[in-house]
């Protein structure tokens, strides 16, 4: 049930749509606050309005529009890619630098441990407080960041260990020092060298999944998403900006790119939708992590059967057919 109490705030974000849930759920707290102090029977209206809020949830969250999903994809208190690592994979040893210029905490990653095995993990990670988010540059990586990244790739083909990625970016940084030191070309060697790697590679988008920020270390055997999570070319607000001219024009721009989980099926950009709970999962990120967990040993068991030269086939292959259409006559 829509609960107004946050355990990692002491002032929930509710979104826009979420409002009439949050009236409801303050109405149902007061009559159970006005019956314990007069005494007075009202379990009938309780369990009514329990139940109105509860079909109300339901409804609300069956009929969500692309936007609205991607503002639960922003949610601040979703689940961030050290929450995934840590509750997924166990014994992580994070590993820094980029061996060039310096590390970028836009991006973490790491061996870790699942079932017995060895893994590569790695994550465009964003922060809960300012001073956490500008640690890590709000989740957008500078160039460094991606280099760091390839190098824990490369490090995992070496020693034969898959590697997972979690995808969470607006984008890559678009700044001066990020230009100065070439961010372009640190995103177009990764989605070479990714494309050449011998290893299986597995990546999650978790919430945004931001253009060639998000490319960056996405060029997978497989891409998996969460139900509310969008990947897209560019961000609602930059759509909206270049074709209306005005940002405010976002939620417009998100059915125009046709951002939903659904369609990267159709359009086979990604393999698989991981469902989350009723209203995301900032509700209840344990049944999320379970699913992602048993998402990727089902995942990596059947790429693991391949050959180093069938997986670099499958991946060229995989990507090269994106973008492929036939219009109807």
């Amino acid at each position: 049930m829509f609960n107004r109490k946050s355990k990692n705030s002491e002032s929930p974000h509710i979104l826009e749509f979420e409002k009439p849930l949050w009236e409801l759920q303050k109405n149902l707290e007061e009559l159970v606050e006005r019956s314990q102090n007069t005494k007075v029977d009202v379990s009938c209206e309780i369990d009514a309005l329990k139940q109105k809020i509860e079909s109300e949830e339901r409804n609300i969250f069956a009929h969500l529009s692309t936007w609205q999903r991607i503002l639960i994809a922003r949610h601040p208190h979703r689940p961030y890619a050290l929450d995934y690592i840590n509750n997924i994979f166990s014994d992580f040893q994070e590993l820094h630098g980029d061996r060039f210029f310096g590390d970028d905490r836009a991006i973490i990653g790491g061996i870790a441990f699942l079932n017995g095995e060895s893994f590569m993990v790695i994550g465009q990670q964003k922060g809960r407080s300012l001073e956490e988010n500008i640690a890590c540059n709000f989740g957008c990586p500078y160039p460094e960041g991606y280099r760091k990244a390839l190098r824990l790739m490369k490090l995992a083909e070496k020693f034969s260990l898959p590697i997972v990625t979690f995808i969470d970016t607006a984008g890559a940084y678009p700044g001066i020092g990020s230009e100065e030191r070439h961010i372009a070309e640190a995103i177009a060697v990764n989605l070479r060298d990714m494309g050449r790697l011998k290893t299986p590679i597995l990546s999650i988008i978790i919430g945004e999944g931001g253009s060639g920020g998000a490319l960056g270390i996405a060029v997978a055997d497989g891409v998996l998403t969460l139900e509310n999570a969008y990947y897209s070319v560019i961000s609602p607000e930059g759509c909206a900006a270049i074709l209306w001219k005005d940002r405010k024009f976002a939620p417009e721009a998100s059915e125009a790119l046709q951002l939903s989980p659904e369609k990267l099926i159709q359009f086979g950009i990604v393999e698989e939708i991981i469902p989350e709970p009723l209203g995301g999962a900032h509700r209840n990120p344990k049944a999320v992590f379970a699913s992602t967990q048993e998402a990727i040993l089902r995942h990596l068991k059947i790429l693991k059967k391949l050959s180093p030269k069938q997986l670099q086939e499958k991946r060229y292959n995989r990507f090269r057919k994106i973008g492929i259409f036939a219009e109807e006559k």
